[in-house]
Order: C-alpha cells, then structure tokens, then sequence
C-alpha cells in the first residue's frame, strides 16, 4: 500500500493536467482506499482529467465515463448509467433481479434451472440474475421457498458495471457497433 501511495504522490509533484494511474488502489485497505479515492475527486474538481485503470467495478461506478477494454480491444466506452441500458446488457423483454436469500450458493444453482432464467451469478451476499420479463419476483421467491431456501427477498435492481462487463464480453467478437 505505501509504495502505492508514493507513486501517487510523485506524479502529483509537478501538478500534472492530465494523469494516468493504473489500478492506484490496487492492495491499498479500505480507508486508503477511500482516501485516494477522495483526492482523486478533488483534484478532477480542480480541473486535472484522470484516467484509472482499475478491475473494481465499485471503483468503476464512481467515474464520470468508462470505457471496457477486453482482448487488447476498447469495446465501448459512455456514461455509466448509458453503458447500463445497452441492449446487449438487458435485451429486449429481460430485468435484472436482486435475490437475497440465507444459501445464495445453492440458490445459483437451482436458479439456473429454472425456466426464464437467461444468466444467474453471486454478485457479494446475493444472487444477480437476468430474467424474462414474464419471470417476476414472486415466481422466484416462491421457486427458492418451495426448495426450501428460508430467507428469500427479490426485487428488480438495474444491472452493475460488472454485469456490463460480463454481458458484453460474452457476446461474440465483433458484435458490438463501434
């Protein structure tokens, strides 16, 4: 962590305009790492122009706009709240679902049974998954209770940037408009 933050500081020596830094918080603890964080809004307030590599999606929703590189190759770049309503990212007739439940690894599991399930991952304590439209709250909370999950809470949540990244990287190469 300190050699991190002494990289940081040497490349603010000369107050720079432009500053690139690749994953600065990068084995850095959770209170450095917002304290990094702050600075660097501080010094985009003042005018200096950032670009951060970073593989913290959390990170990622801070910035003003992102751009996913994959394959050596920038796939797309936007706001994050547009990179979000990508139709490769939610298609047409699909939501993202938030499910809360007492045994998420198992829940994954059986989730990717169930029918109009289109994706399901563990996303922290709970399971993010793309459903068919016709595929509501109440149908998979009562699936997991009717598999003997005790605790379950679903509700539609919009997709994360690392559901961004994942929908888009595995889509076929070359099917994204540039």
């Amino acid at each position: 962590g300190f050699k991190q933050r002494l990289a940081l500081a040497c490349s603010l020596l000369h107050q720079p305009r432009i500053l690139f830094l690749d994953e600065p918080t990068a084995g850095i603890d959770p209170v450095a790492r917002r304290e990094i964080w702050d600075l660097l809004f501080r010094l985009a307030g003042e005018g200096t122009t950032l670009f951060v590599t970073t593989h913290y999606m959390d990170e990622a929703e801070r910035c003003s706009e992102v751009g996913y590189i994959y394959q050596s190759r920038l796939m797309v770049r936007g706001k994050p709240q547009d990179l979000k309503q990508l139709p490769e990212v939610t298609p047409a007739g699909a939501r993202w679902f938030e499910v809360l439940c007492d045994e998420p690894t198992r829940a994954l599991v059986l989730l990717r049974g169930l029918r109009g399930i289109m994706d399901a991952t563990i996303f922290g304590e709970a399971v993010h998954i793309l459903a068919q439209e016709t595929t509501g709250e109440s149908a998979i909370e009562d699936f997991l209770r009717g598999e003997k999950i005790a605790y379950v809470d679903c509700r539609q949540v919009p997709p994360s940037l690392e559901d961004v990244f994942v929908s888009l990287t595995r889509r076929p190469r070359g099917s994204l408009e540039e």
